[in-house]
């Protein structure tokens, strides 16, 4: 029987409406009287309706909930959001939450929070009713005197198990408490075997009679001793399109910025793009060089072979075709880097090409590069302390980048051989 409490709880309304198939209804007003104050784009409402009993329950949209992260509760509007991507990627699901803060007006209040993959796991779980407990969701006033009673009860008809006390021989032993339920439950437990007894059974099988019927079915080798033939079959020209080596693989460019006051340079840009480690350029040894690469597998454009990347800060031995195969520009919001670009203007070039900008954790971004909306991607790094430890943010933040780069090299047709091959090659 629900409490009253559980009744009022907006998780647990979001949970029962999961569990009826009854949808939540977006709305823009805490009293709905029409179709016109309902909506289904998530960054306009300011309300949510949920209709699992004959009175309906409307909370604000960001209205605390018992779900907390660092000790913090996360509102109704991110816990929503995070169950409507509960199928998404990682990156996809980053690259959403990104989007959806980019589309919330001013007036709504607050911003989406990102919930790490084990939290989301546990909160799907949670809504879904595959789990009753979780260590990020408080439990609700009451609910642990109403469960303690519960257990008394259940102990009192003889439902449940008393716990059993096994004292040591000793007055000194420490007592160990095991209750009665989990010892009959122990000693259900049926053993299992090893590898070899479940795969191979207790008894050594011939499988001589399957190879014999098989070699029926198998083509036969080629007999060593067999000449090989002098002359080929096929003509001349066949055999020298053969030996033709194929076209090299044409490899895209990051372009670092060249700012002195960029987080990223060409003295740390590698190393945080590769291992997810961010490390200051100024406590790295400085390095002179003006080209590096980078080898990273993109499933979406080809999941057997890394693809190289060239990482440069400068456009002044250019050519032409090269900007075809850009695939990324860092900048830290001044368009004094764009004069030798192939679009100048910083509202046509993020149109063509998906730009980065990578900032401090508790900092706003320039105002130029929130003016350039969502053709730049916004990030954010933890302040540097020093060391490395303990820096495992920056991988999520390394994978977001990359999410941004794929898509972005996707929609530019990229295939396994380059820019506009997208198919080709599959044959080989």
């Amino acid at each position: 029987m629900s409490t009253q409490a559980d009744l009022d709880d907006p998780l647990s309304n979001l949970r029962r409406a999961i569990a009826a198939s009854k949808p939540p209804i977006l709305t823009t007003t805490p009293t709905p009287s029409s179709a016109d104050d309902t909506v289904t784009d998530l960054s306009l409402a300011t309300h949510i309706s949920f209709n699992n009993d004959s009175h309906p329950k409307i909370f604000e949209i960001t209205t605390p909930t018992r779900f907390t992260l660092n000790d913090q509760p996360v509102e109704l509007r991110s816990i929503y959001f995070a169950w409507l991507n509960k199928d998404a990627s990682l990156p996809d699901y980053i690259s959403a939450v990104q989007r959806l803060n980019e589309d919330l007006p001013s007036g709504a209040g607050g911003s989406v929070q990102n919930i790490a993959f084990a939290q989301k796991v546990d909160l799907v779980s949670w809504l879904n009713g595959e789990l009753e407990n979780s260590e990020f969701i408080a439990p609700l006033d009451g609910a642990a005197a109403v469960a303690a009673a519960e257990s008394s009860a259940a102990i009192a008809s003889g439902k449940a198990g008393v716990p059993v006390a096994q004292i040591g021989a000793g007055a000194g032993k420490t007592q160990k408490m095991m209750d009665a339920r989990l010892m009959e439950i122990y000693q259900g437990e049926r053993k299992m075997g090893d590898h070899n007894s479940v795969l191979r059974g207790t008894k050594p099988v011939d499988f001589s009679p399957f190879r014999k019927t098989a070699s029926t079915f198998l083509r036969s080798r080629p007999n060593p001793s067999t000449p090989v033939p002098t002359t080929h079959p096929h003509p001349s020209p066949l055999v020298s399109n053969l030996q033709k080596k194929p076209a090299r693989r044409l490899e895209p460019i990051i372009l670092v910025s060249p700012s002195a006051s960029s987080l990223l340079r060409m003295s740390n840009i590698k190393s945080f793009l590769d291992t997810g480690v961010f490390i200051p350029p100024n406590a790295t040894e400085t390095t002179s060089a003006n080209l590096l690469h980078l080898n990273r597998i993109l499933p979406s454009i080809d999941a057997t072979r890394p693809l190289r990347f060239i990482l440069v800060d400068s456009t002044q031995n250019f050519k032409p075709p090269y900007w075809a195969r850009v695939v990324a520009i860092f900048t830290t919001g001044q368009t004094w880097q764009f004069k030798s670009y192939k679009y100048p203007n910083p509202s046509d070039l993020f149109v063509h090409y998906p730009g980065v900008y990578v900032g401090w954790q508790g900092e706003e971004p320039p105002d130029n590069v929130q003016a350039w909306g969502r053709g730049v991607l916004s990030v954010k790094v933890d302040k540097w302390t020093g060391g490395s430890a303990g820096r495992w943010r920056d991988r999520e933040v390394v994978e977001m980048i990359w999410g941004r780069i794929e898509e972005g090299m996707r929609r530019a047709g990229w295939g396994r051989d380059g820019p506009g091959m997208v198919g080709q090659g599959a044959g080989r």
